[in-house]
């Protein structure tokens, strides 16, 4: 069976997304690392339209979350690890 979940490596550990379905404990895993920050959209249920609607709906906020100052938040968890 083959299950598949997005995660983020950070500090040395894969951070799961979300929380894989009916997988146990002590589960063995494979991981390979993508070199893209595309996400499969079709693959969280959600269709060309509905895309185009909230990246409509979100632009209001790329402004803001382009600007140099919040490159803070890039690696967050550092930052906050270091104050």
């Amino acid at each position: 069976m083959l299950t598949t979940v997005e995660g983020i490596y950070r500090n040395g550990r894969v951070e799961f997304v979300e929380q894989p379905p009916n997988i146990h404990e002590e589960t063995r895993v494979i991981v390979a690392f993508v070199s893209s920050n595309e996400i499969d959209l079709a693959s969280h249920d959600i269709d060309r339209v509905q895309a185009q609607v909230l990246r409509a709906n979100l632009a209001t906020f790329a402004e803001d979350w382009d600007s140099p100052e919040m490159s803070i938040y890039d690696d967050y968890d550092a930052a906050k690890a270091n104050h």
